[in-house]
């Protein structure tokens, strides 16, 4: 497993500084079907889970008294906590199967782009167990495989955006397939009669030049190869901005690119009374 790139200060700000923004789409569809499950509010408790450097942890904070973010690693939580002004937010270092939380104390587990590095068996029943009846859970990431588009050089820039995705794809773990798979599995790990599993959610990002070659450098399979051979890594990702310059020319510095990311969400809700006995799938 990678625990160690998430356990890495540098890492963690390049990830803070480069992933790709929250989608407001997913954020819209949890609170949607929170909506539609929970009808008191305000809401009392969330937490998020694998939180990292806070990305959703935030945009999760109007909603809620309180917010919880728990992650692993510290180094992360440092990144969160250097950017967070609200005072209803808290962090704690925390693994995803062991929450530090009460049982049926939170309205809301929330884990974005996380649960593809966790026992997602453990981390389901772990969110159950802490969720309130009628308390929902959502689960989302994004398909690694995404494109980019300009009026006139889609092909040229999604060749580039190729021949990343081949060198790189040699240094993947098989939680991987998970995100390839848009978290079927997670679906189906959760013992409850009341989810859903929404795919093909589309996302598009304005990105210019250097914020592209900056999330190229977020995503763990390039800092696994940074690892592995840091001259190489180095070159390689010099070579592909240079590419990304020779395409679009004269004022390519401040040229936008749209980034497409195709994301996906799982939500399911804790049934009021003893779900162990009327919440299950069969």
């Amino acid at each position: 497993m990678t625990d160690h790139l998430f356990k890495s200060k540098t890492f963690s700000s390049v990830y803070q500084k480069y992933m790709v923004p929250v989608s407001t789409e997913v954020i819209n569809l949890i609170f949607s079907y929170m909506e539609e499950k929970q009808k008191s509010k305000p809401y009392e408790a969330a937490v998020d889970v694998g939180c990292g450097p806070g990305r959703y942890t935030f945009p999760l904070a109007p909603y809620f008294k309180k917010v919880i973010g728990v992650d692993i690693s510290e180094f992360q939580l440092e990144e969160a906590k250097q950017y967070c002004t609200l005072e209803n937010v808290t962090f704690q270092v925390a693994a995803a199967e062991n929450l530090p939380l009460e049982d049926s104390s939170v309205d809301l587990v929330n884990a974005g782009l996380a649960a593809h590095w966790f026992n997602v068996d453990k981390f389901v029943h772990e969110a159950i167990r802490v969720l309130k009846p009628n308390g929902c859970l959502a689960v989302h990431a994004f398909d690694p495989i995404f494109k980019l588009q300009d009026d006139r050089n889609d092909a040229a820039l999604n060749a580039i955006v190729k021949q990343y995705l081949d060198k790189v794809s040699e240094f993947e773990y098989e939680n991987v397939n998970l995100m390839y798979h848009q978290y079927e599995e997670v679906f189906n790990a959760i013992p409850l009669k009341e989810k859903k599993w929404i795919t093909d959610i589309p996302v598009v990002y304005d990105m210019s030049i250097e914020e592209i070659i900056g999330f190229f450098q977020s995503i763990y399979m390039y800092q696994e190869f940074l690892k592995h051979d840091e001259n190489e890594a180095i070159g390689f990702l010099m070579h592909l901005k240079q590419r990304f310059h020779d395409i679009l020319g004269e004022g390519s510095e401040s040229a936008l690119i749209k980034l497409h990311c195709k994301h996906y969400c799982v939500l399911a809700c804790k049934p009021s009374g003893n779900w162990r006995n009327n919440g299950l799938e069969n």
